[in-house]
């Protein structure tokens, strides 16, 4: 059950991420502040989102029991920092991804709000201890990493400040999954927290399977879009394995030593430099220019994909 419902929850920043968690927060029906220090955007983000919503609804996807004009009365913006924080007991920091902006801007709000007040961010790479470094009462930061756009696509990283108290990841995990997200929690910080790490070992294999001319671009691409993607897109890595045998010890005497073999194989990490850059990035653009036209146009795409196959799962998970 919700104890917070009706109470309000801070958005910085009014960028992409910013303009996706105030909608993920009002469609739980959350009141939602945003604030934005550039003068005027975070209205703009008002009306942005006013107009997603409605179109969302009209798609049969709008996320909450509430109508588009519901949620819309639930959200507001402010241009003052102190009166942007009145009430809130939840703190969304999107502002763009630089450590010193974000050290100052978490230094800034904690002048305004009490100790009992959550402070996150939603950084995607930098540690809790660089970015909460300014902040007094660490033992209520932690960092909330969604993965973009946080209103199609569910999961949030919790990953904790050494100092953050069990209760801050106890009450935002809590809060995450009542406004239906798919969190995970952490237990300590770790340099490019999960996801990344994950999604680096992926980009790295699939750049030295290019680089050393094993497949093309765009064949490396179909192996995870209609062969590994096919399956992680509702299972994961262990699930796969528990389920490609009599379960996951089964799958390892089977193919333990196998694994062991290929990945003893893998080459050095990727420099992601020089020639090879030059190469895969031709290939690439072969495909899909990198003209802005092309690549909104693909982006667009993507993301109307990604909406599709949200709307499956919902589909699949309401059977």
């Amino acid at each position: 059950m919700n104890n917070f419902k009706g109470k309000t929850i801070a958005v910085i920043g009014s960028g992409l991420i910013g303009r996706s968690w105030a909608m993920v927060f009002i469609s739980a029906g959350y009141r939602v502040t945003v604030y934005d220090v550039q003068t005027g955007q975070a209205t703009h983000a008002i009306e942005e989102i006013s107009k997603q919503l409605k179109e969302l609804q009209e798609a049969g996807m709008l996320r909450g029991s509430l109508s588009a004009q519901e949620q819309m009365s639930l959200i507001s913006s402010q241009e003052d920092l102190k009166q942007t924080l009145e009430g809130a007991f939840f703190v969304q920091e999107c502002v763009f991804e630089d450590l010193t902006a974000k050290q100052d801007i978490f230094q800034n709000l904690e002048s305004h709000v009490g100790e009992d007040v959550i402070l996150s961010s939603s950084t995607s790479c930098l540690l809790p201890t660089e970015v909460f470094l300014q902040v007094t009462h660490k033992k209520r930061c932690i960092v909330s990493h969604p993965v973009n756009p946080p209103y199609y696509v569910k999961l949030v990283e919790l990953v904790p400040h050494p100092e953050t108290d069990a209760a801050v990841m106890k009450r935002t995990y809590s809060l995450m999954k009542e406004v239906g997200q798919s969190p995970v929690r952490l237990r300590r910080e770790i340099d490019g927290f999960a996801l990344n790490r994950i999604q680096y070992a992926v980009i790295a294999e699939a750049w030295r399977l290019v680089k050393d001319g094993v497949l093309s671009v765009a064949d490396v691409d179909l192996v995870m879009s209609e062969g590994l993607g096919m399956r992680y897109a509702f299972i994961g890595p262990m699930e796969t394995v528990h389920l490609n045998a009599e379960g996951l010890e089964q799958y390892m005497q089977r193919y333990g030593e196998g694994m062991k073999r290929v990945l003893s194989s893998f080459g050095p990490v990727p420099d992601f430099s020089g020639e090879a850059v030059k190469m895969i990035n031709q290939e690439m653009c072969e495909l899909i220019p990198s003209d802005p036209q092309h690549l909104a146009a693909r982006r667009e795409r993507r993301d109307r994909f990604i909406l599709g196959l949200a709307k499956l799962k919902k589909d699949q998970e309401s059977k």
